[in-house]
């Protein structure tokens, strides 16, 4: 069986049945595919033909060309590049934390930034490793700051909040790559409606508490602010199976590798949505003790 990457190159084309030229020390055998030969074998050209017999053989026993070779999108650069991210993310955190006293304008011009940078990187169509490298840095910025005011607030949700983050993740992936769980039509069409739903109802809330109708987290207290924490949380994991179901659907269509910063991209703005929330739901479990 010939190299698949003979078969499905452009430029050389799928083999075809060779043709006959007679020359003059005998029959000389012609295939388009790989040019054509002299149409007349000359004598003492038996090392030239012999050697091109055993170029032809070595180019047949190549490997076949992987994804890394063709610049297209592998699982690995989308593990490289969102391990990467996460531990830029966890560094410039760890920064903010320590300067949460002395420098508090930090983690809110963070949370700016990263806004602005998140809405950005989501509406561009070829990505920007610079626009997603800052988009992490001002987003650690703003997680290091927050993360410090919970804990000093209630003590341990920082390490729950994590804990529960990377158990969230793992379990995700192995629904997803068990097949328990299938990215359907209809699954997608319920997560956008309750995304919505959600996104109108953060809205809301926001708006009543800055206008001074509720106080503290407005309707995200108590036990109602505790079911809509697990709703949450059920949404950003859900939304993690839709980003690898999106993920192995870019790799199987030989997407450009470039878009592996994509990919990491997604990935990171589910997994600090998920964090914040289970980071505001154990602050909503130890109040409610």
């Amino acid at each position: 069986m010939s190299n698949p990457v003979f078969n499905n190159s452009a430029i050389f084309g799928e083999p075809k049945r060779a043709r006959t030229n007679q020359g003059a020390a005998g029959t000389i055998q012609q295939n388009p595919a790989y040019g054509t030969p002299p149409q007349q074998a000359q004598y003492g050209s038996y090392g030239a033909q012999a050697a091109d017999a055993a170029t032809l053989d070595a180019m047949y026993n190549a490997p076949t060309a992987t994804s890394a070779d063709t610049k297209r999108l592998t699982y690995d650069d989308v593990i490289i590049k969102t391990g990467g991210l996460l531990a830029l993310l966890v560094v410039v955190g760890a920064a903010s934390w320590q300067l949460v006293d002395t420098m508090p304008f930090l983690w809110i011009g963070g949370a700016i930034v990263g806004l602005v940078l998140g809405l950005v990187n989501a509406f561009k169509k070829s990505p920007s490793p610079a626009l997603i490298v800052a988009y992490t840095i001002a987003q650690g910025a703003f997680l290091g700051g927050i993360s410090a005011f919970y804990n000093t607030q209630w003590n341990g949700v920082v390490v729950q909040a994590v804990l529960a983050t990377v158990t969230t993740f793992a379990a995700a992936l192995f629904l997803f790559k068990s097949g328990k769980v299938r990215v359907t039509p209809k699954f997608t069409r319920w997560l956008i409606i309750a995304m919505v739903g959600y996104l109108a109802f953060s809205l809301v809330n926001l708006l009543l508490t800055m206008t001074g109708v509720l106080d503290g987290w407005g309707m995200r207290e108590g036990g109602l602010g505790i079911i809509v924490g697990l709703v949450a949380v059920g949404l950003a994991a859900a939304s993690l199976i839709v980003d690898f179901d999106s993920i192995k659907r870019g790799v199987e269509a030989g997407v450009p590798a470039k878009f592996a910063w994509s990919a990491a991209f997604g990935l990171m703005v589910t997994l600090i949505w998920l964090y914040l929330e289970f980071l505001r739901l154990f602050a909503l479990l130890q109040s409610s003790d």
